[in-house]
């Protein structure tokens, strides 16, 4: 053990004139004595059994330190031994010892000072107890507490709008319902409309969607459950229902909803429901059933009736082709745009690239998020036509503004299909574009179909002069696999780490881990989602390279000429 400077104003004395250790009471006990002259520690049989063997002869205290209090602990120690030294008073410390055979074990540590006739500090006696059993309980309880606090509590997840369950939760609980009897699932559209289409506004039909929350909530029986499914849609899930039943119940809603009042005199609420039945274990899963009532809603605008039927499921090959249509479709009278978002780099505090986001145009809110659509055409491999429009369509755009760098979305089942390298080349040649310009972007939570393929991908376009991202990262199970299999350049901390990153300690300490990771892997970081300086601030003290969020700048349309590098 080590000792403030004082201890060496002492000279060492011959081994007659140390101090006899005070023997404890009982022999069992484990007790040490440390002499300042000749920096001397002796300790019991007892203490010697605990740690596996006494202190060499010729060992000096710090040695005898390191070697036998956990490294950890080391500060504590010393810190316990300078106060008992300095102050002349009884100090009580609990640290862990290690033993020979590399296992420790918890003791709490009574340091009591030795005085000489002339009132100095000559030495320290300890008397030391193993309590490990005590500080495992201590630390298990501790952990059990920090796991409650961090563990989210429930997946049933509110939509922030209307309260309802989200689509993904929803369509949880109908593949549940599916394993245990038939039943049916409704989608509803409800919808403002008005014969001058300007006087209908957004929040129009986002007050009316919280109305047909409420409405839907008083209406339907206490073990159906209602779901956001889509930007104007919601769905009821009559689990355990039979078919005349769960035909008239929906025939009740739908007349329920547009029987609302609307807003202004001028407008009139709309109401199309598509119902769907299924069978127990049937075939069709969740996702199936949603893209056939959605497609029943649609029928039922189309007919200007208020509700089609769907007695079977649609076969999935029909179900591949139909919403491919509706993919082709969208994609010819551009119900597809462009925005953008600015990414900050941190070291010259200049925006220096954008990442590119789709957004899909509702007929009745406008832009908004693709995340239902690209879900749907991932599982319906439907996605290529999509990925290879915003490609393009990035090409242009970065032909147009030459400096301009540019972050593009892939999605898994894209990135995997041996189609898109040999597009990607040609797009750059007949746009003329710096690959340099373009950093392609895997989202991680996806599917990839084709590893080997999306590996030649990667290695392609990173020869071409692209860069490689990886988005979405620490939120799915490849995260790290994938740092190893692909070229990455740069990943994107997932922001659901970012958002409350000031005041959550496990959120900190997991985010600078990943910065970590990425460093010694040669990887740049990206943090999304900040939207405040002291995140900012943060971030830097991580080691972030690149931030993106609302305090940097919210996604806009991307017209030609509107993006320029600062």
């Amino acid at each position: 053990m080590t000792v403030p400077e004082e201890r060496e104003r002492w000279s060492p004395a011959p081994p007659s004139a140390l101090p006899e250790p005070r023997q404890p009471v009982e022999d069992r006990a484990a007790w040490f004595t440390y002499s300042a002259a000749g920096d001397q520690i002796v300790w019991s049989a007892t203490l010697s059994a605990m740690l596996g063997r006494p202190p060499a002869e010729k060992e000096m205290t710090r040695q005898i330190l390191a070697r036998y209090v956990h490294r950890d602990d080391h500060a504590k120690a010393l810190g316990a031994i300078t106060e008992a030294w300095t102050s002349r008073n009884t100090v009580h410390a609990t640290v862990r010892l290690m033993r020979t055979d590399g296992g420790w074990l918890d003791v709490d540590c009574r340091l009591e000072p030795m005085m000489s006739p002339d009132g100095t500090v000559r030495g320290l006696r300890g008397t030391v107890k193993d309590v490990t059993a005590r500080e495992r309980t201590r630390r298990e309880d501790a952990r059990l507490t920090r796991r409650g606090e961090t563990v989210q509590a429930s997946l049933i997840e509110p939509d922030p709008a209307t309260g309802l369950l989200t689509r993904a939760r929803f369509a949880d609980e109908i593949d549940r319902a599916l394993r245990v009897a038939a039943g049916a699932v409704l989608v509803v559209r409800v919808q403002v409309e008005g014969e001058d289409p300007e006087a209908v506004r957004p929040e129009h039909n986002a007050d009316l969607l919280r109305r047909a929350a409420r409405l839907l909530e008083d209406q339907v029986r206490p073990e159906h459950l209602l779901g956001r499914v889509g930007p104007n849609e919601i769905g009821v899930l009559l689990a355990a229902s039979g078919w005349s039943a769960a035909h008239e119940h929906a025939r009740q809603l739908v007349e329920t909803l547009a029987g609302q009042s609307s807003p202004e005199e001028c407008l009139r609420v709309s109401a199309w429901g598509g119902l769907v039945r299924f069978e127990q274990e049937a075939e069709a899963g969740s996702h199936g059933l949603l893209i056939d009532a959605e497609q029943a809603w649609r029928q039922s605008r189309e007919l200007r009736r208020p509700l089609t039927l769907v007695a079977h499921p649609v076969p999935v090959r029909d179900r591949q082709g139909s919403y491919r249509s509706r993919v082709a479709d969208a994609l010819g009278t551009d119900r597809f745009t462009l925005y953008s978002q600015p990414i900050l780099e941190l070291q010259t505090n200049r925006v220096t690239r954008h990442e590119l986001l789709l957004r899909v145009l509702d007929e009745a809110d406008g832009p908004q998020s693709p995340i239902q659509v690209l879900d749907t055409a991932e599982r319906l491999d439907a996605i290529f036509d999509i990925d290879l429009w915003v490609v393009e369509r990035a090409m242009r755009l970065a032909a147009e503004e030459p400096g301009l760098c540019l972050q593009v979305n892939l999605s898994g089942r894209s990135v995997g299909d041996p189609r898109l390298t040999a597009e990607v080349e040609k797009l750059l040649e007949r746009y003329g574009v710096d690959p340099a310009q373009l950093t392609f972007e895997i989202t991680e939570t996806a599917l990839i179909g084709n590893l080997s393929e999306a590996r030649r991908f990667a290695d392609r376009v990173r020869d071409l002069g692209c860069g490689l991202a990886l988005d979405d990262f620490g939120s799915g199970y490849a995260s790290f696999r994938y740092l190893r299999l692909f070229p990455i350049d740069l990943v994107k901390i997932d922001g659901e780490y970012v958002v409350d990153l000031v005041d959550n300690p496990q959120d900190q300490v997991l985010v600078r881990a990943l910065v970590q990771v990425c460093q010694a892997y040669g990887i740049h970081t990206v943090a999304e989602y900040v939207q405040d300086e002291p995140t900012l601030r943060m971030l830097r003290e991580l080691g972030v390279d690149y931030v993106q969020g609302y305090l940097i700048g919210r996604p806009s349309p991307v017209p030609p000429g509107r993006l320029q590098n600062p």
